[in-house]
């Protein structure tokens, strides 16, 4: 049942023959590269969308019950560890990229919350929102999905952790320290209200996210069926030691989010690449790409930044190598 629920419904494989099926009425061979480029662009991007489309109403929904207001008065009960661990679980609600999370986190950080929480914070939103669970199931299987959350809820607790002991608010940019938080609270919605409102998500987010994910599906068309198996393996297979490193490096440059890099991860490993390989250039693209890093600096100090980008740099690598040491158990 459950395979079925994973190749059926979340992986869709009915469609990638459909549209096979399709192709070949038109006479063009599924089997050939510009074939099998175009059933693997038809078939990515169709289940991404309805994937995401359904994924984002259902948690614009559950996020309607989190406003910000909301959100900070539920971290702030909390203290220590404890922290954050609810920001890391928060943070699985929120936006679908580091570019959409660090108005919320400037908002945290202004409205007094401790700096190492709203980091927390911050490296969960991207990197495992309820979404990369249910799309990396839907490609990867469970086993890997949930394992993918897990470490990237830990790589959260422990970063803002770690930030939290270092003792780095002055560190913070002055107008983001003296920023007095206006406490209003937030307006009790309607069940209505609250279908209207993940609807008009589901509207906002598919227009900015759309675009990366026709890039996406293009890139790992071309990996797919155009890259020869023995580069992708010379260069993130398990002869090279630095692929993962690699791998995080290439990622942070590049800007995209879960829906957009997932179609890439899927063409590499079908071509070779080692598991922990490819997750750790999602978790660099999700994390910590650049536009994302530029509109950090505005809020802290390079200092900060900077420790900031080598926790999680750090964090994804050793994710990485995990995930490539134990990679026969997992798949």
């Amino acid at each position: 049942m459950g395979k079925f629920i994973t190749d059926q419904i979340l992986g869709m494989k009915w469609l990638n023959t459909l549209i096979g099926n399709l192709l070949g009425t038109l006479g063009l061979d599924a089997t050939s590269r510009i074939g099998g480029s175009i059933q693997f662009f038809l078939y990515d991007v169709i289940k991404i969308t309805v994937l995401l489309c359904v994924l984002i109403y259902l948690i614009s929904y559950i996020q309607s019950y989190f406003p910000p207001e909301r959100s900070k008065k539920i971290m702030g009960r909390f203290h220590g560890i404890w922290a954050n661990c609810i920001a890391a679980l928060l943070g699985t609600v929120t936006p679908f990229c580091s570019c959409s999370s660090i108005p919320l986190f400037i908002g945290f950080t202004s409205a007094g919350l401790p700096l190492g929480v709203t980091f927390s914070f911050l490296i969960s939103s991207p990197m495992v929102d309820l979404g990369s669970l249910v799309l990396l199931m839907s490609i990867f299987g469970a086993k890997v999905a949930i394992l993918y959350v897990v470490l990237g809820l830990v790589i959260a607790v422990a970063g803002g952790t770690l930030i939290e002991k270092l003792h780095m608010e002055n560190q913070v940019e002055e107008f983001i320290r003296r920023a007095s938080a206006v406490d209003i609270a937030s307006p009790t919605l309607t069940q209505m209200e609250r279908l209207v409102y993940a609807k008009d998500q589901v509207a906002e987010t598919f227009k900015k996210v759309f675009p990366y994910i026709l890039i996406g599906v293009g890139i790992g068309a071309v990996i797919h069926n155009w890259i020869p198996e023995s580069w992708v393996v010379a260069v993130l297979g398990s002869h090279n030691p630095f692929g993962v490193i690699l791998a995080t490096i290439i990622g942070i440059p590049m800007y995209a989010d879960i829906f957009g890099t997932i179609p890439i991860a899927e063409a590499l490993l079908g071509k070779g690449a080692q598991l922990g390989t490819v997750l750790a250039f999602m978790m660099g693209v999700t994390t910590l790409s650049l536009p994302s890093m530029i509109m950090l600096r505005k809020a802290v100090k390079p200092k900060l930044l900077g420790v900031f980008i080598a926790i999680c740099a750090l964090g994804i690598i050793v994710v990485g190598y995990l995930f490539n040491l134990f990679q026969g158990f997992i798949l």
